[in-house]
């Protein structure tokens, strides 16, 4: 052998780096949400969590795909049912309610109104 590479097999040199840490969910996605609250944040909360920047854009890569999985379209079952004798349209101004009939009449009531009376005003307009 020759004596370059004796010396340097001679000194043999063990650093050890800890344990690889674990993170949760929950602290993953509280690390992610505070990397997104604001413009130019990623380095910077890496640093403050003593991870990298790539390890903090892989878990937001994650969790974006894991909420577009979520909020995926699906299909909902269709049932077609015969036509309603009218049609219920809920307005948000001051609770009104407006219902409209078949023939293009309109019955606007109040939200609190009895529901036994609208039956019978709504019997009559319809006969009409």
């Amino acid at each position: 052998m020759d004596s370059h590479t004796i010396s340097a097999l001679g000194r043999l040199d063990v650093v050890e780096t800890g344990r690889r840490r674990r993170w949760s969910e929950e602290e993953k996605i509280r690390i992610v949400s505070e990397s997104l609250a604001g413009p130019r944040l990623i380095s910077a909360t890496a640093r403050r969590h003593n991870i990298s920047r790539a390890l903090l854009l892989s878990w937001r890569r994650a969790l974006t795909a894991q909420s577009k999985a979520r909020s995926a379209p699906t299909f909902v079952p269709a049932v077609i049912a015969a036509e309603p004798s009218a049609s219920v349209i809920m307005r948000s101004n001051g609770g009104r309610i407006e219902i409209v009939l078949p023939h293009g009449r309109r019955v606007i009531v109040d939200a609190s109104v009895d529901s036994a009376a609208l039956a019978r005003v709504l019997e009559v307009v319809e006969r009409q």
